[in-house]
Parts: structure tokens; sequence; C-alpha cells
């Protein structure tokens, strides 16, 4: 069912990221370098439904390139992953907001290309504009939350490279995957009210690098 993009669905979910309860830390992970994503809540084109914002990273990347992912990147020395996900929201897609804008945060994702994830939940006001960055970002999409709420929104996948179990998010007829995939996945388990972990669930091996 459509979420309408409306106050009443902003406390539903702050309430829903609130209640969520975060994976305790593992052993401190100093090779890992800090980064964090925003899943930026905003209206549909039309004003009307609930969505995130999905970005598809520029082909002149040096690393990643032309991979799908949630706005965001490294963490700056000292800036908390909130402040993080803000600045890179900024930067990438000239989404400006405050900290009064984060509804919460959800586990840390550790990536195969050595990243600490920290997805932060934010919520962007019906007038929101985009202004893409060029050098970094070459589209975004608003994808609504009833797409990732369907019952084969999400696949898994087994490789011989791996016993974990590879996540696989389908989206007009391509998948993207983790830590993308593995992300929104924990982001459709808090809508439905489960504690769901995903630190185990594996990226395909060409995202390892």
């Amino acid at each position: 069912m459509a979420r309408s993009f409306d106050d009443a669905t902003r406390r539903n979910i702050a309430e829903l990221v609130a209640g969520f309860t975060r994976a305790a830390a593992d052993e401190p992970m100093p090779a890992l370098k800090r980064a964090a994503v925003a899943i930026a809540l905003t209206a549909s084109e039309t004003g009307a439904g609930a969505t995130f914002l999905l970005t598809q990273r520029a082909a002149t990347l040096r690393s990643h390139a032309a991979q799908w992912a949630l706005p965001g990147g490294r963490c700056d020395p000292g800036e908390t992953p909130a402040r993080a996900a803000l600045r890179e929201l900024h930067e990438e897609v000239g989404l400006e907001l405050g900290e009064g804008d984060v509804l919460g945060v959800l586990d840390d994702y550790p990536t195969r290309s050595g990243y600490l994830i920290t997805p932060v939940v934010v919520w962007a006001s019906t007038n929101a504009t985009l202004a893409l960055n060029p050098a970094e970002v070459a589209s975004v999409h608003r994808i609504a939350l009833d797409t990732i709420e369907r019952e084969d929104a999400f696949s898994f996948a087994t490789i011989p490279e791996s016993t974990r179990r590879v996540i696989r998010f389908r989206l007009a007829g391509q998948h993207i995957h983790a830590p993308t995939a593995a992300l929104i996945y924990q982001f459709r388990e808090v809508l439905a009210g489960r504690n769901t972990r995903v630190a185990e669930l594996e990226q395909p091996v060409f995202a390892w690098k």
C-alpha cells in the first residue's frame, strides 16, 4: 500500500526508526574507513506518495563507477555519520537538510572494499528541489516506499566465493546489490517493525574492490 508523504507518515516512520535497536558494536575495526549514506525520504514527483532517493553514480568515478547507491560517502575526521550523510546529500544532489531532519540511524554495514557504512534516515520537505553534481551523480531517482515493501522486491543467491547469502534488490528489471541492497532491505524491515540484521549479507564479487 502506497504511503502518503505527510506528517502522519513522518511520525510513523520516526517512531519505527526510534524503536529500532541497533546491533551492538563488535570489536573495533580500525582498518575500516567510516562512511555514511542517507536514506532520504521525500515526496514523489506528484507530491503525494512517500519515496526515497537512489542515485546512479557517475561513470567517471574511480571506484564503483556507474553503480546504484544511496547518497553518501566517507566521513571527514571528527564528523558524525549524521553530519556526513547530510553533507554528502547536499554535495551530491543539492538537498540541504539539518540535524532536525534526521529520524535516526540503522546498523553499520562493513563492506568488502574497506568501509563501515552507517545509514542515516532523514526526512525532506515537500518543496525539496534537487540539483545533481555531475562529477559524482549521473542520475537520481525517487523510489516509492511500497516498491521495497513488495514480497518479491528482494531475493537471495549463493556464490562459490562465499558462504554468505548475496542479497539483490530488483528494480525496473535489473538487480541492485549490497551494500545498497542490504541497507534498503533493513529499512524495509524497520518499516514492518522488525529488527533484521544485514551485516552478514554478501556483496557480489565485482563490488569487493
